[in-house]
């Protein structure tokens, strides 16, 4: 398998989970510029025509996208893992958690890449302000989101990353929830391979 990515962009999240699940992917690095190549020198539209990352190509040739979808998908490939419950209410609070942290944070962060006017960036931050209080109250007393480190983490860990990008406040309690899933170790080497901060 082969994992296309770009620094601190939401391919950040299933990069953590291929080094959580130990699986054999090689990553890809692709440029987003006037014209978006990888570091193997393809034209990354041929591989997802939508020019997003994160896109996963597997040994049989097909291209799997989507941050959200590529988490479920590695985490199926080490089931071992536990990296996400398959079964029982647990699955479907990861499901929701995973499409709340899709909707309401990755996409709610979105205009802030676009360099908008102050008063959208105002206005979207406060929204997103709210958002992560949200995000706080899922979290509620447990470390992880469903209990235990699970795919949501790693989603999460990204768009907390962003929110430090921004300046958008959060609690003391979520930046020490994502203080703790930074120190994983398999968060820790994906960090130094995009090479981005690790403290």
């Amino acid at each position: 398998m082969k994992l296309y990515y770009a620094p601190a962009a939401c391919s950040l999240g299933p990069h953590i989970i291929v080094r959580e699940a130990g699986l054999d992917v090689t990553l890809n690095k692709v440029t987003f510029g006037k014209e978006r190549t990888t570091a193997d020198g393809r034209n990354f539209y041929d591989i997802n025509p939508q020019g997003a990352v994160p896109a996963l190509e597997l040994d049989n040739g097909e291209v799997l996208t989507e941050a959200q979808v590529l988490l479920q998908y590695l985490a199926a490939q080490a089931p071992e893992k536990k990296l996400a419950p398959t079964e029982g209410f647990d699955r479907w609070r990861l499901l929701e958690t995973l499409n709340f942290i899709a909707t309401e944070l990755h996409k709610g962060t979105s205009p802030l890449f676009k360099k908008p006017s102050e008063e959208i960036a105002t206005a979207t931050k406060a929204n997103l302000v709210n958002r992560y209080q949200l995000l706080e109250q899922k979290l509620g007393d447990k470390d992880y989101l469903v209990g235990q480190f699970s795919i949501a983490d790693a989603y999460a860990f990204v768009v907390l990353n962003w929110a430090r990008r921004f300046e958008i406040p959060v609690s003391p309690k979520l930046q020490a929830y994502f203080e703790r899933i930074r120190a994983r170790p398999a968060v820790q080497q994906t960090l130094q391979e995009e090479g981005l901060p690790t403290s």
